[in-house]
């Protein structure tokens, strides 16, 4: 009966998202929606979300060879081609986050007593919801106006599905490429603001300056799209499945909007550094892979579908495509992001 139950909520709330999404959709290409920069309060919470409208084109992705700090992984360089999409001004914020953990988890509180299941404890490795975490997720270095942290990519992307089911508006994690492309803001160099570490203190939250903790999202300097923390505070989830040699696999020149999309848990692809990492891993090209390892703390068996008990360093930010996908494009994404878990 439980299985029935599951089955079920996950069907329904498929069922209205699509609904709602088909309306966006048309609506959009009909009305012919301006693409600028925006502010939206997520519907009936009080909480703004601040998107920045990120342009359309090329650019070298990767790092030169002779590029000081430079890993293997972040080359050979390729020519890229994104299209345009909005993207967050900051990382998603846990008084953001919080909206979505605590609704999802009250309207299925509400369902199991209408079904008469109180007695069912509600554990996150059995349902689409997130459970209350073992510990404190900020690890005591705070919450109201600091970026959200240690979330599997999972939950990354269910925070996406939620917005989009709250919104009528498809959000989604952003690709490798975009991320890089946003991030260096139409630069060439290393960082987008140089070659040289030399004013990272005014762009990033690192090992030498965070003072052993992530920071209030938005207190330093944006890059040239006017986008803050893209260098520091947190490294930040994106859709791919991890490649170590992710340039070699591009096809075309330039590539056209490369996404490798995940075939295995890990390791899911996370780009730039955080308040833990050195000035260097703050560049435009850095990248690495998650690891089963950022559960390793975590006492729960089986392990959370939802958070990493050892990865404080991660969080996420999210885009919306300028040219929204067609309804059934995006149920398929949903149901393969879901088959992935």
């Amino acid at each position: 009966m439980f299985d029935t139950f599951v089955s079920r909520y996950k069907t329904e709330a498929l069922f209205i998202l699509l609904c709602m999404l088909g309306l966006t959709w048309m609506g959009f290409t009909l009305a012919g929606q301006s693409f600028e920069d925006f502010t939206m309060e997520i519907p009936g919470t009080g909480e703004d979300l601040e998107m920045v409208a990120i342009p359309g084109g090329e650019f070298m992705m990767g790092s030169p060879g002779d590029e000081a700090g430079r890993a293997e992984n972040e080359g050979p360089q390729r020519r890229v081609q994104v299209d345009p999409f909005w993207m967050g001004k900051y990382e998603i914020t846990w008084n953001q986050f919080d909206l979505f953990a605590n609704e999802v988890m009250a309207d299925l509180e509400t369902e199991l007593a209408s079904a008469d299941q109180k007695e069912i404890s509600i554990m996150a490795d059995a349902l689409s919801t997130p459970t209350q975490p073992y510990v404190d997720m900020t690890f005591g270095m705070g919450r109201d106006g600091y970026p959200a942290i240690s979330m599997t990519h999972y939950a990354a992307v269910m925070f996406a599905k939620w917005l989009t089911a709250k919104t009528g508006n498809f959000y989604r994690l952003p690709t490798e490429a975009e991320w890089e492309y946003a991030c260096r803001g139409g630069t060439e160099t290393a960082y987008y603001f140089g070659n040289s570490a030399e004013d990272i203190d005014d762009h990033a939250w690192h090992r030498e300056n965070s003072d052993r903790s992530y920071n209030q999202v938005g207190t330093k300097e944006p890059n040239p799209f006017g986008l803050h923390d893209m260098a520091g505070n947190l490294s930040e989830w994106t859709m791919d499945q991890y490649n170590e040699d992710y340039f070699k696999r591009l096809d075309g020149e330039p590539a056209d909007n490369p996404w490798f999309k995940s075939t295995e848990l890990y390791p899911r692809a996370v780009r730039g550094g955080s308040w833990q990492d050195d000035p260097a891993d703050q560049r435009c090209a850095k990248r690495m892979g998650s690891d089963s390892k950022w559960k390793q703390l975590d006492p729960q068996f089986p392990k959370s579908l939802w958070w990493h008990t050892s990865a404080p360093f991660v969080g996420f930010r999210l885009v919306r495509p300028a040219e929204p996908p067609s309804p059934e494009d995006i149920e398929e994404y949903w149901i393969e992001e879901m088959d992935d878990f």
